[in-house]
Order: structure tokens, then C-alpha cells, then sequence
């Protein structure tokens, strides 16, 4: 069984790169979640030119059950894939067609449902038989993972959460592989297996060791049962006996063999986990009870002192127990864009290494080319909850981020252009965890000395603007983030002085440059043009020809308040700007400046910041006011879109890394009036909203005009989460914040 069958393909002359689109189609009692639907691909078919302009040889893709015949095969609609594998061919790209994605299949079955393999073979046939051409298939996905979620977890349809739930599931699944398989090379003989699932490890103290001991042999299941590997003897035969699995149908499949011709193995950072039978000592969410025992359950890389090797030993793993070729299916991270840049040079390095070793690694697929919808809740819901892949479809239309044009360098064998590789990703730097960490004997290989030397060679990012609330922002997030950067005085780098600015970027070398100061007092404006112009206009102009003659990346930021307020809907940015006000003017001419300087710069406009950092901004001091027994007076005749100063700023990074360009409007996206913002801060924090008391803007007396309408929209692409999620996490951050500097008295005054 351990041999590779004859009929496969030699290995590829060197690694290749491949492409998922995340189509899962799962249900949770009698709601069905699709994907497709959400991302937008359902219906957009030049998604497939974009696909292939990745360079990618094969993507795994979907012809689903549940949307293909979800009435049975004489009703089936072919339409849709009818347009689409052709498509896919004749670009150069290798469908290989996933049947069920984490699904249950139609209402009419189930997992659970003895007649579950049956059908989906009766339905694999039919699409062998429309598409004869097609080589490569995964007639279900994950087997082991959906049969976890769906029979033991209770998760997804039909809800279980007992092992003899979990094990018929998996056993019909299973089933339903070695039956379509069938089916599928009645009609194409040369058709080929490629049996994905996750390729989880369990860590644990030794007081959990026969548990841990459980589940490693437990992820091997659906690939062992495919191998015919479960026999008596085999690790989990009593297991499965005990959990109602019959003798007769457990050797089945050793008498029906279908082992995949390729082993695609998925990898997440939640992918390995760590047991510990002290849960007290982890947060609440980690705890649980497994078999009457008391444990934490946590990922490794938010317990363990020393990282984990990777994938890396995982592939070997796979290769020495199978001896099948290998592909890492899906490699995907929810994360800030550098670090899904970094896991997925991990997993390709990682890739790369084994396959020197001798192991039979054919291809790393870059997964989840679309983006997904909440799956951290599973997809349970519909929260709204998105993570980019390669395109970003919260636009018009998707847009290429980092990671596409990083997938076109490794396709390509280009070298890797983008600097913030050069960091180590948040599983690997010390600020990862949730609770102690926990030391083990866990070795980290080569890994560690490798990322140290890569360290050394960080370029950094200059910021502009040390002592303003964007700057000190910047300086904060990108520590956590783990982006180099230098934060700079008016001292270190004056800002409308090209010598000064000549001398930073010698000194520092930077990649990149992000004015994030600037001349800020509206209403002194008025009175101050000069010196307002000298700062907001030619400062950036500055900036802006030094990062073109260097060939560096340059981000500056301008202001709502360049219109006049006179479009009664929010104003996206190719509206007509004509600033009412010196501070407006300021801006606006700093933009035309930058961009007929360089069209490569990125100019973002914003409004109404507040954050959890600085005790100027309007919201935190609506909240001081009322939480002192005071009434907090706010203009409610003035429009605005609220923008929480976290988010602008990741928001920002990103789309610098992505190599975005022109004017982007960025905010938590609503538009409201400063008094109903003060009003939704306020019952966010639990204070008295009636406290707050709305005014008119003429009544503040201020010098410098406003618009009475400045919110923003944008039409290319909302990327910032809606306001009430960002008050509730600011409330959190400032609570936080409060605590901390509590303890950090107490700890003063202890001492």
C-alpha cells in the first residue's frame, strides 16, 4: 500500500503553484451558507482570467452538489460549470473538481444518511460523463475535519456530538470517496484522487499523553480507510467498533482500495494544538471537558515557549507513512497582510525542504483566492467577518493584493520583492501568547537562525509625525505587527526641508515613507495660512519628490474637510473636492502636489478620528465628560464618518504593502452627525446617551466654515469594519488601557 502506483505521473521538475477558491456550501440546521455567493464568484466569470494571471497550474475547483442538482441529476443545471472548466482549460489552468466542500449534500441527505455515498457517486458520474476531459477530482473535502465539525463538535448539519456521529459520518464520506472514484473512472480510467484533509498534530502535557496519542492517530483516519490501512490492529479498529462502525464495513475498504494519487494536505495555524490539564491556567475560551477530564485545548502557537517546526516535519510524516505524492492543498492565514505574505513563504520554503529530503512534493496551493466569509465563527453565521486572499472583493471589483503579486514571483521564479518578508510572522515573535508560555522540548530546527538572519536585513519604514496621534499610532501598530520602522520628530526630519529629508533616507534606508504629521488645528488655520501650507502642502510635495527619486513607497493623509458639503449622500473620492476653510485648501492642494509628483503615492482621506490612545480626540472626551457628571455639547447639524484610529491604520499598512495608489477614502463607513456619534460612544461605554446635548455649529463660534455634510464613501472598496464594532473594541481598549496603567500605580507605589 505504500507504493506509489505506476500510473501516476513522474514528479514535477520543480515545485509548482496552485490555487483554491473557497467554496464552501455548509449547512447549520436548515440554513445553507455558500461562499460563492458571498465572494461574488457565483456570478463573475472574468474572475477565471484573473485566476490564471497568477501564474497557478491547477486550481482546486468547484462543480458542488448541493448547487449543481440540488433536486437530483435530472433537474442538475449545468450552466454554470458548463461556462467555467472550459474556461479554466483553455487558460492553461488544471481544474481539479470538488464535488462537496464541507457540505452535506441537498436537503434530501446528509452525512448520516445511508445512502449518502450512493447518490454522490450517481452525481460524480454524471460529471465524469459531461466532462471526460477532466483529470483530477476531490470528491469530498476534508472528510475528516467535516465529520469532526458535523458529528462530534455539533457545529454543522446534522449537528452531532457523540464519536458514533462523528465515525458514521466519516465512514460515509469515506464511502462516497471510493464510490465516486468509481464512478468517475468508468468514464475517464486515467482519472486521479487528490484526498484532502487537515493535517492537524496534538502537543500535550503528559498527563494528556494518551489523548494527544488519540488524536494524532485519529487524523490519519480518512486517508487510512481510502489506503484500506484499517484492519484489525490497526491503532483506532477498537475505537471504531466501539463507536458503532461495523467489522464488515470497515474491511470493505480494505477490499475496495482507492488511495489517492495525490495527498493534499492542509495546514492552518490552528492546525496544531496544545493539550493541558491545568485549564485554570489558560483563558476561559480554552477550557473544556473531553471524556470527563477537565483540559485546556489552546493552539501551540499561543501556549508553547518554543515554536513548533511547522509544516515541514508534518510532510515528512505524511511521505514516510504513505509514500504518496503530496501537495499542500491549502495554505491560508488570517492575518495582517505581511504575515500572510511571511506564512505563505514559510509554507513554500518548508515545501521546498522536504522535497530536497526526497519526499514526493508536487505543489503548494495558495488557498482562498477570493477571500472568506466568517470562518472564525465557523461559518456558522453571517457576521460580516472577511479575510482577503490574493483578491479583495470589497470593491467594485476584486483587487490584486501582496499576496497575488507574490504568487506571481514564486510562479515565475522571480525574487521576492516585497521588504516585509524580511520580519518573522506573529506565530514566531514573542508577543504570540494568551496565557504563560508554556516550556517544552518542543525544537524549532533551523528555523530560528534562519529568521534572525533575514531580521538583520529589515528595511524600515520612516513615519513622519512622532508626537501627533496618527504618528504615535503608526509607531504602536507597527511594533505590533512586527514592521520595522523609525517614528521621527520635526527634529530628526523636517518635513518641508528637502535636505532634511535627503539626510533621513540616507541614514535610515527606508522602503517606504508615511507623513503622518501635519499642521492640525482647524480653526488656528484661519489665521496661520503660511505656516498651514508650509506643513499640509509643500511638506508632503517634499516627501513626495524624494520617495520617487529614491524609488521609495510614499503614503500622506488628507482630510474630509477638502469638500464643501453641498452633495446630500457621502462623497467617494473621484467626487468634485472645494474646501470651505484654510485647513481644507491646505490638503487639498497637497494632494494634487503629491500625485502630479508621483502617481505611485497613496493619498489617504479620512475624518473624525478617536482612538484608544490619546485624550484629545472628540470621543474620548464625550466619554470623560459625561463619565464626570457633566453634559457634553455636539454639533448636530455637521455630518461625518467616524474613524477609529486602530483600523485607519492597519487599513493603511496594508494597502500600502499591497502597492496601492491614488486617493482612498477610509472610515468606519457611517455617516452620522457629531452628536449621534458622541450619543452611540457614550451607550457603547454604558453611560447616559440623554447626557449628550445637541447643538447647532454655529453656536461653538468657531472661526474656520464646515461642511455641513463631509462624510465619506468609497468606491473602491470599503475595507475598514462598521462603527459599532470598532466603539465596542474601542470601549475594551480604553478599559484595557485604564487597567493597565492601575497596575502599573500600584506596582509604583508597592515598590
Amino acid at each position: 500500500m505504500n507504493e506509489i502506483p505506476t500510473t501516476l505521473p513522474a514528479p514535477a521538475s520543480h515545485l509548482e503553484l496552485w490555487g483554491g477558491l473557497e467554496c464552501t456550501v455548509n449547512r447549520v440546521r436548515d440554513n445553507y451558507f455558500s461562499q460563492m455567493d458571498r465572494n461574488g464568484h457565483a456570478g463573475r466569470l472574468q474572475d477565471i482570467e484573473r485566476f490564471a494571471s497568477l501564474g497557478i497550474k491547477a486550481i482546486r475547483y468547484p462543480v458542488l452538489w448541493e448547487r449543481t442538482a440540488p433536486d437530483g441529476i435530472d433537474t442538475a443545471d449545468w450552466s454554470w460549470p458548463d461556462e467555467r472548466l472550459p474556461a479554466l482549460r483553455d487558460l492553461g489552468v488544471n481544474p481539479i473538481v470538488g464535488l462537496v466542500h464541507h457540505g452535506s449534500g441537498p436537503r434530501h441527505t446528509s452525512l448520516v444518511d445511508p445512502r449518502f455515498a450512493e447518490q454522490l457517486a450517481e452525481f460524480a458520474g454524471a460529471v465524469a460523463r459531461r466532462y471526460p476531459w477532466v483529470e483530477y477530482y476531490t470528491p469530498v473535502n476534508e472528510p475528516l475535519t467535516t465529520a469532526r465539525f458535523s458529528g462530534l463538535n455539533g457545529v454543522w448539519y446534522p449537528h452531532g456530538s457523540d464519536d458514533a456521529t462523528f465515525v458514521r459520518a466519516l465512514l460515509n464520506q469515506c464511502r462516497a470517496v471510493v464510490l465516486s472514484m468509481q464512478a468517475i473512472r468508468a468514464v475517464n480510467p486515467n482519472a486521479k484522487l487528490v484526498q484532502t484533509d487537515d493535517l492537524s498534530r496534538t502537543y500535550s502535557t503528559p498527563e494528556l499523553a494518551e489523548l494527544a496519542t488519540f488524536y494524532n492517530e485519529r487524523r490519519w483516519l480518512a486517508w487510512d480507510l481510502l489506503c484500506g490501512k484499517v484492519a484489525p490492529g490497526h491503532a483506532l479498529w477498537d475505537y471504531l467498533l466501539a463507536s458503532n462502525a461495523g467489522a464488515d464495513e470497515l474491511r470493505w475498504f480494505a477490499q475496495n482500495p482507492c488511495p489517492p494519487d495525490v495527498i493534499g494536505v492542509n495546514y492552518y495555524i490552528t492546525s496544531e494544538r496544545w493539550l493541558d490539564h491545568r485549564p485554570e491556567r489558560y483563558p476561559p475560551a480554552h477550557r473544556h471537558t473531553v471524556r470527563g477530564i477537565d483540559l485546556a485545548d489552546i493552539e501551540t502557537a499561543r501556549a508553547l515557549a518554543t515554536p513548533t517546526p511547522g509544516i515541514g516535519p508534518l510532510l515528512q510524516e505524511t511521505w514516510d507513512r504513505y509514500g504518496l505524492p503530496l501537495v499542500v492543498t491549502e495554505a491560508h492565514i488570517d492575518a495582517n497582510r505581511e504575515d500572510q505574505l511571511r506564512w505563505l513563504l514559510e509554507i513554500w520554503s518548508a515545501a521546498h525542504k522536504v522535497r530536497r529530503q526526497g519526499a514526493d512534493v508536487r505543489a503548494v496551493t495558495v488557498w482562498a483566492l477570493l477571500g472568506s466569509y466568517d470562518w472564525n465563527c465557523l461559518v456558522t453565521e453571517c457576521r460580516g467577518y472577511y479575510e482577503p486572499g490574493p483578491f479583495d472583493v470589497r470593491g467594485p471589483e476584486p483587487r490584486a493584493t501582496a499576496l497575488a503579486t507574490m504568487m506571481r514571483e514564486l510562479a515565475t521564479s522571480r525574487p521576492l520583492s516585497n521588504p516585509v518578508l524580511q520580519g518573522q510572522g506573529w506565530w514566531r515573535r514573542p508577543g504570540r501568547f494568551l496565557c504563560k508560555p508554556v516550556a517544552t522540548r518542543t525544537a524549532v530546527a533551523d528555523f530560528a537562525v534562519h529568521s534572525q538572519a533575514r531580521t538583520a536585513l529589515v528595511q524600515p519604514i520612516l513615519i513622519a509625525g512622532a508626537s501627533g496621534t496618527l504618528g504615535s499610532a503608526f509607531a504602536r501598530i507597527c511594533e505590533q505587527r512586527n514592521l520595522a520602522c523609525h517614528v521621527l520628530t520635526r527634529q530628526e526630519m523636517d518635513i518641508a526641508d528637502p535636505a532634511s529629508v535627503e539626510a533621513a533616507i540616507v541614514r535610515f534606508k527606508p522602503w517606504a515613507i508615511i507623513n503622518a504629521g501635519g499642521y492640525v488645528r482647524v480653526d488656528a488655520a484661519e489665521h496661520d495660512a503660511e505656516r498651514c501650507m508650509r506643513e499640509n502642502t509643500h511638506g508632503p510635495t517634499v516627501l513626495a519628490l524624494a520617495c520617487l527619486r529614491h524609488a521609495l513607497r510614499f503614503v500622506t493623509f488628507s482630510s474630509d474637510l477638502v469638500f464643501d458639503g453641498a452633495k446630500d449622500a457621502p462623497y467617494v473620492e473621484s467626487d468634485q473636492a472645494a474646501p470651505l476653510n484654510v485647513y481644507g485648501r491646505s490638503k487639498l492642494e497637497a494632494e494634487r502636489r503629491v500625485l502630479d509628483a508621483d502617481p505611485q503615492a497613496l493619498v489617504i482621506r479620512s475624518s473624525a478620528f478617536f482612538g484608544p490612545w490619546d485624550a484629545h480626540n472628540f470621543v474620548t472626551q464625550a466619554l470623560n465628560t459625561i463619565d464626570g457628571g457633566e453634559r457634553f455639547a455636539a454639533a448636530a447639524d455637521l455630518v461625518v464618518t467616524p474613524t477609529y484610529v486602530p483600523d485607519l491604520v492597519d487599513a493603511t499598512l496594508d494597502l500600502l504593502i499591497d502597492r496601492e495608489r491614488g486617493i482612498w477614502h477610509l472610515s468606519n463607513g457611517e455617516a452620522l452627525s457629531w452628536a449621534e456619534l458622541a450619543r452611540r460612544a457614550v451607550a457603547a461605554a454604558g453611560l447616559e446617551p440623554a447626557a449628550v446635548e445637541p447643538r447647532t455649529w454655529d453656536s461653538f463660534g468657531q472661526p474656520a466654515a464646515r461642511p455641513r455634510n463631509s462624510a465619506l464613501a468609497s468606491e473602491r472598496g470599503i475595507i475598514m469594519p462598521p462603527l459599532d464594532d470598532a466603539l465596542a473594541r474601542f470601549v475594551r481598549a480604553v478599559a484595557e488601557r485604564a487597567n493597565d496603567l492601575q497596575g502599573e500605580d500600584t506596582a509604583s507605589y508597592a515598590s
